[in-house]
């Protein structure tokens, strides 16, 4: 269909592209053009599709999700890539925020948020629940800050000024626009220009990737 989402499914298991083809087969504006049981195949029809969103299954025999993600992207494939996982704690999940991927879902997600966060996603946003973030990178402790991270602290809040700041931690710690907003006393549209602004002082692709990054750098730890 002209104009639709185009979406690729990835997953070793057949039953469950079968139920997320359903999905989205009957949601207005998507369009499933391929599936993939491996990471190999899921590169290779990224490549040619272009989809512009692909749901990625983590844990696929031969190449995984991860390396997968890194693949399609590293390849400059204009998509966007949706983890998807089990457990909200999969490690996997923060490898794949790593690597790239504009969010993740749990693979039991309510039919309607598994429709919104690809909209949301091909529209340019970010799918990731702050408090489902916060459960995630509570297990990563080793990213408190060392001495390196220390510098780096340094390095990234002189390059940002106080009111981006203000946001970039808001924003680290998994809060939506609407909740900075509220917060910090601006308007939506001002909190997006200063997202905008900070995604592009450090080269990011997304606000997932500034989460990432407050996690690595230490300015965000898991108890904060």
């Amino acid at each position: 269909m002209t104009g639709s989402i185009r979406v690729l499914l990835v997953d070793d298991q057949e039953l469950l592209r079968l139920g997320f083809r359903m999905i989205l087969d009957a949601a207005p504006g998507i369009a499933v053009v391929g599936e993939a049981d491996d990471g190999n195949a899921a590169v290779r029809q990224a490549t040619e599709l272009k989809p512009d969103v692909v749901l990625m299954d983590v844990r696929m025999p031969g190449l995984d999700g991860i390396a997968a993600t890194e693949a399609i992207l590293a390849a400059g494939v204009p998509t966007k890539v949706l983890i998807l996982t089990t457990f909200d704690l999969d490690q996997y999940v923060y490898a794949g925020l790593r690597a790239g991927a504009s969010g993740f879902l749990l693979k039991d997600v309510p039919p309607s948020e598994l429709i919104s966060a690809i909209r949301s996603v091909a529209a340019g946003d970010a799918v990731i629940a702050p408090a489902a973030t916060r459960r995630l990178l509570d297990s990563f402790t080793e990213l408190l800050p060392n001495p390196e991270q220390k510098q780096r602290q340094q390095d990234l809040l002189s390059s940002l000024t106080e009111r981006e700041r203000e946001v970039f931690f808001e924003v680290a710690a998994g809060a939506s626009n609407a909740e900075v907003a509220a917060g910090l006393h601006m308007s939506e549209g001002t909190v997006k220009v200063h997202v905008g602004r900070i995604l592009a002082k450090f080269d990011l692709r997304d606000r997932v990737q500034i989460v990432v990054l407050g996690y690595e750098s230490g300015l965000i730890t898991p108890s904060g």
